[in-house]
C-alpha cells in the first residue's frame, strides 16, 4: 500500500526507516513507537503510515487504525506498566499543543503528581452560546 508522504516529517523518516524508533508494532497502516520525550514511562504514540496532517483531513479508515494501534498499546500499557490512569491525547495544530503535523495519538501512562496538565478546571457554560455554537455545527454536519 502507498501512503502519501512528506520527505520533511520526521515521521515519514521513521515510517521509511530513516530514523530509528524504539518500534512496539506496525500493520499496514499504522506504527506504534516510544515517544523520546515522554511524559512518563511507557508514553508511546500511535502514527499514521501516510502523512496526513490534522483528524479533518485524514480517511476516517486510517484514523480507525490508528486508534486500533493506540487501544492495543494501551491495554499492554495498562497490563505491563500498571498505571494509575492513561490518556490518549491526539492534537490537532499547533494551538492545540501539536509539535509534529502528522496525525498520531498519544499513549501516556499517568503517574500520581506527574505534572502533566491535560485537565482543565470545569465551569458551567452559557446556555445560549452553547445552543448557537450547537445549532451552527449541527447545520455543517
Amino acid at each position: 500500500m502507498t501512503h502519501p508522504t512528506d520527505g520533511s516529517c520526521i515521521f515519514c523518516k521513521i515510517v521509511a526507516g530513516q530514523i530509528p524508533c524504539f518500534k512496539l508494532l506496525e500493520d499496514e497502516t499504522t506504527i506504534a513507537f516510544m515517544d523520546i520525550n515522554p511524559v512518563n514511562p511507557g508514553h508511546a504514540l500511535s502514527v499514521a503510515k501516510g502523512h496526513w496532517p490534522t483528524v479533518d483531513v485524514i480517511p476516517p479508515d486510517v484514523l480507525a487504525a490508528v486508534a486500533k494501534t493506540a487501544q492495543r498499546v494501551a491495554k499492554a500499557v495498562v497490563s505491563e506498566l500498571k498505571p494509575v490512569g492513561v490518556n490518549l491525547l491526539q492534537a490537532n495544530g499547533a494551538g492545540a499543543g501539536q509539535s509534529v503535523p502528522h496525525l498520531h495519538i498519544h499513549i501516556m501512562p499517568r503517574r500520581p503528581n506527574d505534572g502533566a496538565t491535560l485537565n482543565w478546571d470545569y465551569k458551567p457554560g452559557d446556555k445560549a452560546e452553547i445552543e448557537a455554537v450547537y445549532k451552527r455545527l449541527k447545520a455543517a454536519l
